[in-house]
């Protein structure tokens, strides 16, 4: 049992080390994204946006405490042994060889700077970045992608200016491409590749270095472009493009991120989504070759990152302020028990969990009328034959209900799923309703995303009781999503 005052101080610093979006309503005691850094007793599918802190994570960190930081304090130098015994035990636990560097970031829009100072210098006129899906990523990650300060202050607790570039990152160029058409149908691998290897071409003739982003887990589920795209991509223009894999998400295997490490490819994961870990925890796992002869990191990440967060032997990395980050260490420590647990699972206990919330998940999909948004693996493939990862995420279009939700609508509809004990994921722009004026309008979209140790826990149930569980809660989930979908139709005619 974990002493009051402990548990306030683990809260507290679950809290802290990040920008705006982590810090707590002071009303709701939420942050940003509706997460409490305390557990709570809800019926929680948000895995895709950000979950509270696990009961066993908590209990995790109420036993780690005083070894990680004694007396609630750590130095800079206890900082950098607590973070490297966190890079071997991400190793270990995915299976990838000692020689993958590895830097830390409190988020996934953070980790893109990373990218960026591993491809820096090797074109004289500067990066251009191939962004893929940034509607299906991190709301920031245009901004940080191009190189540009994203909110108005970092983990360092820096003020910055929102759009304002890195200092020392060089020029940094963009382009985007979508991972969905207006009626939010995957855009095809091959399509995707094509537009991509003209761009790419264009920007070496710029004197650029372009920087391929592949999409491992959208926040609808894709993964594109498909492998063979990608491989066609590195025949076609060898070392003078790079790519990074934004796997934010972690709906990934090892064996894929083996598979990205092998090709020389950066993988970007954050231990707040999927793994199950509290907002705010990211890592970048990095091809050893890639660091050796990288550039010196950018004057403008003195503002951003610790020294320990940096790989070892980066040149310039003690430039960077030598001060810990204790609520970035206690997040990465719970994010990474979460996973531990999670990868000792063999693979058909995991399946066996998840086909048990597809079923549950269909019923609830006929029940309210609501269509499950597609996903698939680089070309055209039926669910079941979708990387096993991916199932673990299901978008629900309501534009087909009865009362034909827009994406206004979902938000409200979220909040009001909140004030009954149900949190599900963020409501995501990906099918076009129409336009008023200028503005496009969206359809309604609402996601339920299982988390690591959900399945863990549910692991533990006999296949009636796992099915009757998931049940359970679709069931109300189905009534609550009836009742504010129907309650917020009544409003509107009486406004009317």
């Amino acid at each position: 049992m974990i002493r009051p005052d402990t548990a306030a101080q683990i809260a507290r610093l679950l809290t802290e080390g990040g920008d705006a979006r982590i810090t707590l309503n002071p009303e709701t005691g939420l942050n940003r994204y509706l997460a409490s850094p305390r557990p709570r007793e809800m019926t929680t599918y948000a895995s895709s946006t950000a979950n509270d802190i696990s009961p066993e994570a908590f209990a995790h960190l109420g036993e780690r405490l005083d070894a990680l930081a004694p007396r609630g304090e750590i130095d800079g130098a206890g900082y950098e042994v607590a973070l490297d015994a966190l890079r071997d035990r991400i190793r270990s636990a995915y299976g990838i060889g000692a020689d993958c560097a590895i830097a830390f970031a409190p988020s996934g829009t953070d980790l893109e700077y990373v990218a960026l100072a591993a491809v820096a210098g090797k074109a004289a006129n500067g990066i251009h970045n191939l962004l893929l899906g940034a509607d299906e990523i991190g709301s920031g990650c245009a901004h940080s992608a191009g190189g540009l300060h994203f909110a108005k202050e970092t983990a360092l607790d820096v003020a910055t200016e929102p759009g304002t570039p890195v200092a020392g990152l060089g020029p940094v160029s963009l382009s985007q491409f979508p991972v969905r058409d207006d009626h939010g149908i995957a855009n095809d691998s091959a399509m995707i590749a094509m537009e991509m290897r003209a761009t790419i071409a264009r920007a070496i003739a710029r004197g650029e270095h372009p920087l391929v982003h592949i999409v491992h887990g959208s926040k609808t589920g894709l993964i594109l472009p498909a492998i063979d795209d990608i491989d066609a991509l590195r025949r076609r223009f060898g070392a003078d493009v790079s790519f990074v894999v934004d796997a934010c998400q972690a709906r990934i295997t090892g064996e894929a991120i083996a598979a990205y490490l092998r090709r020389g490819i950066i993988v970007l994961l954050t231990g707040s989504k999927f793994m199950g870990g509290p907002p705010f925890s990211g890592f970048a796992l990095i091809p050893a070759d890639m660091t050796a002869g990288a550039a010196p990191v950018a004057e403008g990440f003195t503002r951003i990152f610790r020294r320990a967060e940096w790989p070892e032997g980066w040149a310039g990395r003690d430039a960077l302020p030598a001060s810990p980050n204790l609520g970035l260490l206690m997040r990465l420590e719970a994010a990474i028990f979460e996973l531990e647990r999670f990868q000792a699972l063999p693979i058909p206990r995991v399946v066996r969990v998840i086909d048990a919330f597809q079923a549950a998940t269909g019923q609830l999909q006929s029940r309210i009328c609501a269509q499950a948004l597609g996903s698939r693996f680089g070309g055209a493939m039926p669910p079941q034959w979708h990387p096993i990862e991916m199932r673990t995420l299901v978008t629900l279009d309501l534009s087909c209900c009865l009362t034909r939700p827009s994406f206004d609508d979902a938000v409200a509809i979220q909040g009001g799923l909140l004030e009954r004990g149900i949190r599900l994921g963020q409501p995501v722009r990906c099918i076009r309703m129409g336009t008023s004026g200028d503005t496009a309008q969206w359809a309604g979209t609402l996601r339920l995303g299982l988390s690591m140790p959900q399945i863990v826990r549910m692991d533990g149930l006999d296949d009636e009781a796992l099915a009757g569980a998931f049940a359970g809660d679709m069931t109300r989930i189905g009534d609550a999503l009836i009742a504010v979908m129907l309650g917020s139709r009544r409003s509107q005619r009486l406004s009317a």
